[in-house]
C-alpha cells in the first residue's frame, strides 16, 4: 500500500482495504511519499487494519525490484531508517506498527541470503522486538529472524506463481503473475487448507502459511481481492 508514484493519489488502495486484515505501507524509498504514506495510514485506521512497514531499496526508478549489493550495515540502516519514518507518522496519529514486510528485491534477496536476512532481522529486533517479521515461507528470512528471537509470519502469495524450491517465479517469466481469478482462488484455498499447490515448473509443493499477500499493483487486484475475501475470512490466516 501507498506505492503510488503520483502526487495525486488515486484511492485504489482504499478500495482494496475493505477486503484486508493488514496492510504493508511503503515508507517513501522504493515508492510513495510522505503525503501518500500519511493518507494511507489514515485510511488503514478507518478500516481498523493492522499496519506494517514495507521497507525497500532506495530505488524508485526500478520500484525497488532490482537487486542492489549492500553491506550488512547498509541493509540494517536502510531498514531502520524506514521503520523510523513510518513509526513517526503512526505515533502522530496515536497508532502502533504491528509488523514489518520487506519489499521487492530486498524481500527476495533476504529469502536466500542469510546476511541480508540477519541485517533485516537485527534492524527490526533493535527497533521493536515485539514486531512480527513477514518473510517468504520456508526461507532463511524466517529462520534467521526466529533465531534472533523475533515472532515471524510465513507469508504466501495469492497472485504469484512458485518454483519447485518454494521461491517465487521471476516476474519476467510467463505466468509468474497470476491473471486468472479462478486460478488465484484455487491457490488461495490450497494455501489456507495447507494442501499442495502447483508450481510454474510443474511440481506440487506444500507451504506453511500464516498470512496471504495480494499486491495492490497486480492488474485486476480489486477483482481478485473480492474473489478471495470469503476464503480468507473463514480461516485464521493473517489475523
Amino acid at each position: 500500500m501507498g506505492e503510488s508514484l503520483d502526487f495525486l493519489y488515486s484511492g485504489h488502495d482504499e478500495a482494496l482495504m475493505t477486503f484486508l486484515t493488514s496492510v504493508n505501507i511503503a515508507c517513501g524509498f522504493h515508492a510513495g511519499s510522505q503525503e501518500i504514506m500519511d493518507r494511507t495510514i489514515e485510511n488503514a485506521q478507518k478500516y481498523n487494519l493492522n499496519i506494517g512497514a514495507h521497507p525497500g531499496f532506495d530505488d524508485k526508478a526500478n520500484f525497488g525490484r532490482s537487486e542492489i549489493d549492500l553491506s550488512f550495515v547498509e541493509v540494517k540502516e536502510l531498514v531502520s531508517t524506514q521503520l523510523s519514518v513510518l513509526d513517526k507518522s503512526l505515533k502522530a496519529k496515536g497508532l502502533r506498527m504491528k509488523h514489518v514486510k520487506p519489499h521487492g528485491a530486498l524481500y527476495n534477496m533476504s529469502a536466500k541470503n542469510s546476511e541480508y536476512a540477519r541485517a533485516i532481522a537485527k534492524a527490526v529486533y533493535e527497533f521493536d522486538n515485539e514486531l512480527i517479521l513477514f518473510g517468504l515461507s520456508g526461507s532463511v528470512s524466517i529462520s534467521e529472524a526466529q533465531r534472533m528471537g523475533l515472532k515471524t509470519y510465513a507469508e504466501c502469495f495469492a497472485d504469484r506463481s512458485y518454483q519447485s524450491d518454494g521461491s517465487l517465479a521471476n516476474r519476467s517469466l510467463v505466468n509468474a503473475l497470476k491473471s486468472n481469478v479462478e486460478d488465484i482462488k484455487k491457490q488461495t484455498q490450497s494455501l489456507v487448507n495447507g494442501s499442495v499447490i502447483s508450481t510454474l515448473d510443474g511440481k506440487l509443493i506444500e507451504l506453511q502459511c500464516d498470512t496471504i499477500c495480494i499486491h495492490s499493483d497486480t492488474p485486476n487486484a480489486l477483482v481478485f481481492a473480492k474473489a478471495i475475501y470469503d476464503i480468507k475470512i473463514t480461516s485464521s490466516i493473517g489475523r
